[in-house]
């Protein structure tokens, strides 16, 4: 069991149909049949919505979406069509706010790896393959692979796993075409991502995207390069062979799964709401991950 420990009912806005509420983000349709996705400060951690709020965390994700779509500009077009807030919505909707084209979605999660950890690591340990690809005895946590890897998951509701694949799984589900655009994009954009991400002294370890079809064109949406889709880790404290520092919600989880949280992940039991120490550390971990990618303070 999991899910939302305490799911928020969505707000009625003038000219706007609610859609779904996700983990982080509520989505509207307008009248011109947009979309109008607003990102919330929830958290989540091991396939639960947390009962406690990151301040800020929305508009942190929203900014540096934007960010990262203008340096991915010339390289993959994106869903964005206004960043205001519809007429007649809350204030607090500024800042977090992505008015976007309706796509015809791929329905696979887009993963890309180039450093061995999470998910991947555990698959590798056992048959010392990650969704299928062979990769060279000898590595372990935090090595970085011998090139990135395309390593596709499938897209789960919210409280369920998302399930690796392998690319032949992908090609069967939504044909062979489709999937090698998807590892053709996914990789192209992790590659900018990690360059970029590297000159300013962070490592992109892996990260995940999602895509959608804008007629027959191949647009990337949702949010990207973020600390929620993505792990960044400080390139001056790499060293492989144990957890690497970062710059996501991993102080979350090593909280959540310590004796001070007294929650066992293994019970159907929610978790608790996080103490004020967890939630400012946390959040200026994502306000650090913003500044030093985009190079701008934090307003």
């Amino acid at each position: 069991m999991s899910g939302f420990v305490e799911k928020p009912q969505p707000l009625e806005v003038p000219g706007l149909v609610h859609l779904h509420t996700g983990k982080v983000r509520d989505l509207y349709q307008n009248e011109a049949g947009d979309l109008v996705m607003v990102a919330s400060d929830r958290m989540s951690a091991y396939d639960w919505v947390l009962p406690t709020e990151i301040p800020d965390k929305g508009r942190v994700l929203t900014q540096l979406s934007l960010w990262w779509f203008d340096q991915l500009a010339d390289l993959m077009p994106n869903h964005v069509l206004d960043t205001e807030p519809p007429a007649g919505a809350p204030d607090d909707w500024q800042g977090r706010t992505l008015v976007c084209k309706s796509l015809r979605m791929v329905p696979v999660e887009c993963v890309a790896r180039g450093y061995l950890t999470g998910s991947g690591l555990a698959e590798y340990n056992e048959t010392r393959t990650v969704c299928g690809l062979a990769l060279p005895h000898g590595l372990t946590d935090g090595s970085e692979l011998p090139a990135p890897i395309f390593t596709p998951a499938t897209k789960a509701a919210v409280g369920e796993h998302d399930e690796n694949v392998s690319y032949e799984e992908v090609a069967r589900q939504v044909g062979a075409e489709t999937a090698a655009q998807l590892r053709q994009a996914t990789l192209a954009v992790y590659g900018r991502g990690r360059d970029i991400a590297r000159d300013r002294g962070i490592l992109l370890a892996d990260t995940k995207f999602e895509f959608g079809f804008d007629g027959e064109t191949l647009v990337v949406a949702d949010e990207v390069l973020t600390p929620d889709s993505s792990r960044f880790w400080p390139a001056d404290q790499w060293e492989p062979g144990r957890a690497q520092p970062s710059f996501d919600k991993q102080y979350v989880r090593d909280w959540l799964t310590s004796a001070e949280s007294g929650w066992d992940r293994r019970s159907e039991q929610p978790p608790p709401a996080l103490p004020q120490q967890v939630v400012d550390a946390t959040r200026a971990k994502y306000v650090e991950a913003y500044e030093r990618l985009t190079g701008t303070p934090w307003a």
